[in-house]
């Protein structure tokens, strides 16, 4: 690697040695940069470039996506409304009498 510092040069494929790769892996996966921010911080023109690293070279564990949903809910938007309205007078009474 000839840059120590981070620059925002064009790199091209032949300067990604694997210790590059590794750096730029280590930094995104403690946190201290999104892989977006990596790519633009070290000039990696692939859009996909770091991900792909990331998942052939990093830790973390790519096989299971962890996908988030939300629960789906039995009550309709006015039964939620109608439920959250009692509530919220349940708690007003409970303020008074405090």
């Amino acid at each position: 690697m000839k840059h120590s510092k981070i620059t925002g040069n064009k790199r091209t494929q032949r300067d990604y040695n694997l210790g590059f790769k590794l750096a730029v892996i280590s930094q995104v996966e403690k946190g201290e940069m999104t892989y977006k921010q990596a790519q633009k911080a070290y000039g990696i023109q692939g859009r996909s470039t770091v991900l792909v690293w990331l998942r052939k070279h990093g830790t973390l564990d790519w096989s299971n996506p962890i996908r988030h949903q939300m629960p789906k809910s039995k009550e309709t938007p006015a039964q939620k409304i109608k439920r959250l309205e009692r509530e919220l007078s349940d708690a007003k009474l409970k303020n008074k009498i405090l």
